[in-house]
Formats: structure tokens, sequence, C-alpha cells
């Protein structure tokens, strides 16, 4: 299950981490332990205020403070052809000014309060958080609710973002060769699926768009009936139910809200296969077979069992990759798989690789491939299966030490259609994972007719080109 934050602009939505380093669950505490500490989960509350707006609390007394996130049903998923990029881009603006607070008050109260503040977009939601001393949530709570329905969208604004969103989408992606090939590969491997366009948007959409495109995106999906408020920290869930009620309560929500279409991806009827040319110093590679998500899986452990297969491959320095390709072999100076099964659309399983000095891309594609067929030849052994299932134990007491994970798991599995309560059903699911359905699961999806393969051919890097560092934080 992907459980990092996102930066705006990248095209994943929560990354797989399963776990730190097994170290963690083998010296300090036996596997037994831990999985009980797992389970132990505080609970949980769940309000819905009379405007549509979900808001979900969970008490962690840890440390004195509060994150604060607010998330919307929207992201760079909902885009049509002509408007990739609106989500991020109103994700700029949101800190561009209401009509009580004009541009620039909401990150100076934000500062004077002593907390921090940012935003990040995704292929499936759009969210907001602020981590605060839980006796000034109230402050946070103000600021956020006066921005879903307040935003002015200053024309003059909106005209400067548009450039600060184009100069990120040339240092993140155009000028990254792993990153353009990444792009490039996601709008091969996905025709029908709006999983095909970048976050960031395209280039041609950001030069086209308008303050009016914007407008109207910020007006349809921007209402407290399509958002989830999550709240997690030394907090008083009755109190925060109270707070939100005052501030949230008094938004009007929007009438009909778009369900999206469906936009299922075509079947893919054989391999597909690109070339990148950029200037780059090194080849690299990326193969994506098509898989199910948990939203439409067939059987249910299928989504745990590519999660699992995908750490077998690259969870640590004792995962497969690592020991054979990087080590072993040292015929890979990059090697890693990962599987995202928790999107509101079927994702890619994804292998990528750079070669050493030296070394051929092929032979690491050829490599790569050896990997996935000993998995559908032979299924794994009970100690490689029981190392990484300890890795996802060691995993998640790590994660849920952080309130900032916490709250951006409740937000995301709520913001996909999964539900918040799947979270506490993970470990038990990965544990529940067989060698035999490991191996079915390679066996039935990790084939060429549903494969892409994009690889990087390096052109001469420009000595002369300037490195700027990117002037577009906010």
């Amino acid at each position: 299950m992907r459980r990092i934050l996102p930066f705006a602009g990248q095209n994943r939505n929560i990354k797989t981490i399963l776990a730190v380093s097994v170290v963690f669950a083998g010296f300090f505490m036996p596997p037994a332990q831990a999985i009980e500490r797992v389970k132990v989960e505080v609970p949980v509350h769940e309000y819905k205020l009379d405007n549509g707006l979900k808001v979900l609390v969970k008490q962690d007394k840890r440390a004195p403070i509060a994150v604060m996130q607010l998330w919307y049903k929207v992201g760079s998923s909902y885009e049509s052809n002509g408007l990739t990029g609106l989500s991020h881009v109103v994700e700029h603006m949101m800190f561009k000014g209401t009509t009580k607070h004009p541009t620039g008050e909401f990150n100076r109260i934000i500062a004077e309060n002593g907390a921090e503040d940012n935003a990040f977009t995704a292929q499936d939601y759009t969210a907001y958080y602020q981590v605060i001393a839980a006796e000034r949530l109230e402050v946070a709570m103000e600021l956020e609710s006066d921005r879903v329905r307040g935003l002015t969208l200053p024309p003059g604004e909106f005209r400067k973002e548009v450039e600060v969103v184009k100069e990120e989408r040339r240092w993140r992606t155009e000028d990254k060769p792993t990153a353009l090939t990444y792009e490039q590969f996601t709008a091969v491997a996905f025709l029908s699926s709006p999983y095909h366009n970048p976050t960031i948007g395209w280039m041609a959409d950001l030069n086209a768009m308008k303050v009016e495109d914007l407008r109207a995106w910020y007006e349809r999906w921007y209402a407290p009936n399509n958002a989830t408020l999550v709240v997690v920290g030394d907090v008083d869930p009755a109190n925060v139910y109270e707070l939100a009620k005052k501030y949230y309560g008094p938004l009007k929500p929007t009438e009909n809200i778009p369900v999206p279409k469906p936009q299922t991806e075509v079947v893919q009827k054989g391999l597909r296969t690109i070339k990148v040319k950029a200037p780059a110093e090194l080849p690299y590679l990326m193969m994506g077979y098509k898989v199910p998500g948990m939203i439409n899986a067939n059987q249910k452990w299928e989504p745990y069992a590519l999660d699992v297969l995908a750490s077998i491959l690259d969870g640590g320095n004792s995962s497969r990759l690592a020991k054979e390709l990087i080590r072993g072999k040292e015929i890979a100076s990059e090697a890693s798989a990962s599987y995202s099964g928790d999107g509101r659309l079927p994702d890619l399983f994804i292998l990528s690789g750079m070669p050493t000095k030296g070394e051929k891309l092929e032979t690491v594609k050829t490599a790569l491939l050896e990997q996935v067929a000993n998995l559908q030849k032979e299924p794994v052994s009970a100690d490689e299966l029981e190392r990484v299932k300890a890795q996802v134990i060691a995993g998640e007491i790590y994660q849920r030490d952080s309130q900032q994970h916490q709250a951006t798991l409740l937000g995301a599995l709520e913001s996909v259609g999964l539900g918040y309560k799947l979270a506490d059903e993970y470990v038990d699911n990965i544990l529940a994972v067989t060698p035999e359905q490991i191996q079915a699961v390679a066996k039935k999806y990790l084939v060429e007719d549903g494969l892409t393969i994009a690889e990087l051919d390096p052109q001469p890097i420009d000595p002369n080109k300037p490195k700027n560092a990117p002037r577009f934080v906010r």
C-alpha cells in the first residue's frame, strides 16, 4: 500500500513503502509482539455534517500537535484532454487569497502560529494540510474552511502561477531524463485510462489554460460534499467535531457533483515499446505490466500478493534485485519494483533499472525478465516470504508513529473510494499471502501481452546549459 506524500506534479499517488528495515522488527521486537502492536488500533471517529462534509478524527497523544488535512475528490484523473493540469494549478491558486484573507495572509498567519502547511496534487485527489500545536487547531480550521468557497482567483495571480507551474514542469520533468521517460512511458501504457496524463499537465494545455477554466473547475469540485476533513493528534474528537460544525458547517454544498465516467483502460493486445531520446549520462529502462487494483480485483487477495511480490524483488538489501542484479552480477546501478494498488483505477506493476557503466541496457532488461520468469516457475521459499512479512510489520510500526502518515492514509483511502477502514485490514491480508498466490499473480498478470517497455536513449548533455535551482516553492 502506497504510503508517502507525493510532491505536487508527481504522477503517482502514495508510493509503496513496505518497510524501513527488517532490522527494526528483528532487534527491537519479536514478530508476534509486533503483530499485536500493529493490531492495537486507536479508533477513528467518523462524523458527517449536514452539508455532506465527512470528518475523520483519530486521537494520538504522543506529541502535543494536530495534523489537519482537507482532501478533495479531484485530481488529474478527473481531467479531460485539453484541460490537463487544472487540479494542480488550482492547488497553487489556493494560496493566492480569498475575500476574507488577501494573498499572503494565509501563510503569514500560519507562520505566526508556529505551524507548517502545504498541499499536494495526485491522480485521484488534492489535499491541503497544516501541522499545528493542538491548542491552536481552531486557527487552521478557520483558515482552511475559508478557502473551500472563498477563493478570488485574481487573473494577475493566475497568470503568474501558471508560469510558476510551467517552470516546475521543466525542472521536474523535462530536465530530468528519468522523469521524462516515466511520463512518456505512462502515456503509452495507458490509452483510455486518465492515468495516461501527467498530474502537472501537458505543456500545451498549460499554455492554453484560462482563468475561466480554473474558476469552473474550482466551483465544480471544491465543495464540502466532495471533501473529507481528517484530524489526527492530541485532540478530543468531540471538540474537533464542534469546530468542524462551526467553521465548515455554514458552507453550501454543490448540487449534482459530476460522477466521473469509468474510462476503463482498453485491453492491451500485445507488447508496447517506446524509446525516449533525452540528454543523459546513462540509459534507463521502465517496464510496466497491467494489473488490477484493490478497487477492481477479481480476488481480494490478488493486490496483496502483488504487493508482496514487489517487496520480494525490491524490499531492501536482501531482496532479489539488490542481491542478484546490483551486488551479485553487478550489471545494474539501480533496479526497482513497485506496485500501486490503492488508486481509484487499476494501475501498473513496474520494474525499472539502470545499467552500470560499460553494461548494456539489454542486459538489464533480460535480467529483469528472468526475475519475473523465476517467480512464475518456482514458488518463493517460506524463509523469503517470512522476511517480507516481517518487513511489512516493521514498516507499519514505523509509519504509525507518524501522525501525518496516519492522517494521509485515512484521507487517501477515503478519497479513492476504498474507505479508511481498509487500513486496519492491511497487515492481516499481507500475512495471509501464500507462495502459491504470489506465483499465481506472476503467471496471470506479468505477461508480455500486458507489458509496456520504455527505454531512455542517452543523448549528449550540453555543458553550457545552466543548472538553475527551481524557483517555484511557495
